[in-house]
């Protein structure tokens, strides 16, 4: 297996999906390098983060967290383009087993009961294949030994992309988008919702608009990456 492995690698030669360097054989997906220099937020370790703030007043967040910072044409930019773009589904379940890994280190979302990725609209799912924050929420579930539910929770309307949106158009284009399908299930349930990335939070918003109506509810969000300004994605 070895072999074919080396015969494989020369014909299809790995690179780091950051940086764009080739991988040595122990390395998946990501370069060591760029695994310890990509910007991680380390929102974990302080509740009262920038992300926490961005929705002070509007969502009642028991946990605000984000593996990486957002920066326009930077290395974590061609990690969501490869996600998003370029049909690498795998790599966001990588990237959200490296950041349970450090959730569960630091104890952080001990109690959450369920986790619940951000759905795409069943139109925009059949398009694009996969949903990426489902598969990034597979990464989590699978270190953190978290359920995963994706049938209590859905998109109900189908909506235009956010990036060039400004703040209020956003808002606009996902008021009301979101539907509890069995409330029964998330019933004083700690949610761990889960988006790719975040910008104005209006999606989370309006998941939280759909959510609020279910009793004792308590929700955590966390992404791949938080922009607090343009995403450019």
């Amino acid at each position: 297996m070895t072999l074919i492995n080396d015969f494989m690698s020369l014909i299809y030669p790995r690179h780091c999906e950051a940086c764009g360097n080739g991988l040595f054989k122990h390395e998946a997906y990501i370069c060591n390098y760029c695994k310890l220099n990509l910007p991680k937020s380390n929102y974990h370790k302080n509740n009262l983060n920038e992300l926490s703030l961005t929705f002070a007043g509007r969502v009642p967040l028991v946990n605000a967290l984000c593996f990486y910072l957002f920066e326009k044409s930077g290395k974590v930019q061609k990690l969501l383009h490869a996600i998003k773009y370029q049909n690498q589904k795998e790599l966001a379940q990588f990237i959200g087993e490296l950041y349970a890994q450090d959730l569960k280190t630091e104890k952080t979302l001990e109690e959450v009961d369920v986790i619940i990725p951000i759905p795409l609209h069943t139109k925009k799912l059949k398009l694009r294949g996969f949903n990426q924050s489902e598969w990034f929420a597979k990464g989590l579930a699978k270190v953190m030994e978290k359920p995963m539910d994706i049938s209590s929770f859905e998109r109900l309307q189908e909506t235009s992309t956010q990036t060039k949106k400004k703040k209020y158009q956003r808002w606009e284009n996902v008021e009301g988008i979101f539907s509890v399908k069995n409330n029964t299930t998330l019933i004083n349930k700690h949610i761990l919702l889960v988006d790719d990335v975040i910008t104005t939070g209006a999606t989370i918003e309006a998941a939280w608009m759909a959510l609020k109506e279910v009793e004792g509810v308590k929700i955590s969000v966390i992404s791949i990456a938080f922009a607090a300004r343009k995403l450019g994605v």
